[in-house]
């Protein structure tokens, strides 16, 4: 299932892509379209509830595209919004994402300091 619903996703990515071309933007402002649509559209379906439950079924296959990366901040948001929205929502954000945005930086400076030395 994990490889059926994550293809699934990277269709459904191609397609919005695909679409956005031929509304006339470059492959360049498609492909950032296409990529604020996907993380749009996972954090709707995780507001909603109906991404937790495809998580359920899909396991890694609904976590492994951007959408998973809008999900697990969606989660957290909701999951401290009793709390309040500043203390609760706006303090415990990062909880998870955070983490990742720092782990994601750092290896994308290690692979451009590979990527600079190697030529």
């Amino acid at each position: 299932m994990a490889f059926l619903v994550g293809g699934s996703i990277c269709v459904i990515g191609q397609i919005i892509n695909n679409l956005f071309l031929q509304g006339g933007l470059s492959i360049k402002d498609a492909a950032a379209a296409t990529s604020s649509f996907l993380i749009f559209l996972g954090a709707f379906f995780t507001g909603l509830g109906y991404y937790d439950e495809l998580g359920k079924v899909a396991g890694a296959g609904s976590i492994v595209p951007i959408t998973g990366f809008a999900n697990s901040i969606v989660s957290s948001a909701l999951e401290f919004k009793s709390d309040g929205y500043i203390s609760g929502v706006g303090a415990r954000i990062f909880n998870i994402a955070g983490p990742i945005l720092v782990y994601g930086t750092l290896v994308s400076i290690l692979v451009g300091l590979v990527y600079y030395f190697a030529r």
